[in-house]
């Protein structure tokens, strides 16, 4: 399997507020000890694929020092390996960022030229998801596709407001609608595209030169009479951090439910993520935990309640914390209450301080704050 892995970070329309006030959505942290970007790696690793471009642009410093030089992925090789892509400013454009996903790959045409892969994956690194592209691969050689989309029915957890909905007949894509209020489709587009890398040089060359920046609307929608496009139905769990705060909330809540947990974390398929040196955690005697992930480093001596404490953090005798996620080195002091609110990296709440939400809304507090 030839395949050349494009992950695209670059986007800047996000639904997170403050969480990528500093961080591109990609590097935003989940799951205790994780971040987003760490799933798409680890399933394109996963699978055989060893040359990998992450193209990304806004805020991306601190994506690119939770990436390194890719070792905790096995990509530090001289043949193959990962490549941190940004725009860049020649003496023929004065545009020094990305104006769509097409664009974003013509931009790095010289990775597709010296690659000798024969098939191009792209996907996105905010997708949440444990998915075997081997799979995906047979399914489109089978097919004799040009293009195969990854996509997964709607049971009602999606908002089909805010995805592509296809139209598909015995896997061959017919139709696609692009984020329209009308429901026309049970099946949604994920934004994974599995595509022959001759035919997509040859699509960008034809078009981005044109004004045409967009993948979805000015490649694959125009040519669906012309070419071979078919739909590769991915029936596992499969979530978009970046949709909104209150799914970037959910999504971190859906590691406290067993099935969910094993279908991530305890498949053949391992995600991983960079190495860090904190002790395990210490839960003592007087504390009181229930339903909740417990990262490294994290010591707790008060009450911890249906949430997700990040590495480091720190709850100490007489606090509670119920219904949240506390990311990386947070402390809450003796006598604080914190309920159903996101705490960024390094914030601290006094003692005695009440953090509790109204109207069921998620409080969000900014990286480094005191209170």
């Amino acid at each position: 399997m030839k395949v050349l892995g494009l992950i695209l970070c670059g986007s800047k329309k996000d639904n997170l507020e403050t969480l990528t006030k500093k961080r591109t959505s990609a590097a935003v942290p989940i799951f205790g000890k994780y971040r987003a970007i760490d799933f798409t790696l680890s399933n394109m690793v996963n699978s055989g694929i060893n040359k990998v471009g992450v193209l990304t642009q806004y805020n991306p410093r601190s994506l690119m020092d939770h990436l390194g030089s890719g070792k905790e992925w096995n990509l530090d090789r001289k043949r193959g390996g990962m490549f941190i892509l940004q725009p860049f400013m020649s003496e023929k454009d004065d545009i020094m960022h990305y104006r769509g996903t097409s664009d974003a790959i013509y931009q790095n045409m010289t990775l597709l030229k010296r690659s000798d892969e024969d098939f191009v994956l792209i996907g996105s690194g905010d997708h949440i998801c444990n998915i075997d592209f081997k799979e995906l691969y047979k399914y489109h050689i089978r097919n004799g596709a040009d293009i195969t989309l990854v996509t997964k029915e709607n049971d009602g957890q999606y908002n089909h407001k805010l995805y592509g909905q296809v139209v598909s007949e015995n896997g061959r894509i017919k139709k696609i609608y692009e984020k329209i209020d009308e429901e026309k489709s049970k099946e949604l587009f994920l934004g994974i595209v599995f595509i022959n890398k001759s035919l997509l040089m040859e699509l960008l060359y034809s078009t981005v030169p044109e004004g045409k920046y967009d993948m979805l609307m000015d490649i694959i929608i125009p040519n669906l009479s012309k070419l071979r496009v078919f739909s590769y139905k991915f029936e596992g769990y499969w979530k978009n951090i970046k949709k909104s705060v209150e799914e970037y909330y959910k999504i971190n809540m859906d590691v406290l439910n067993r099935e969910i947990r094993n279908e991530l974390f305890y498949s053949k398929r391992k995600i991983y993520t960079k190495l860090k040196d904190f002790a395990p955690a210490k839960i003592n005697i007087n504390a009181k935990v229930s339903d909740s992930f417990i990262a490294d480093g994290c010591i707790v001596n008060g009450i911890v309640k249906n949430s997700v404490l990040s590495r480091g953090v720190i709850v100490k005798a007489g606090a509670v914390v119920e219904d949240s996620i506390i990311l990386q080195e947070g402390l809450i002091e003796e006598g604080a209450k914190v309920k159903r609110t996101i705490l960024d990296k390094d914030v601290t709440v006094r003692d005695g301080r009440i953090l509790e939400s109204r109207e069921n809304e998620i409080i969000i507090i900014d990286k480094g704050t005191v209170l």
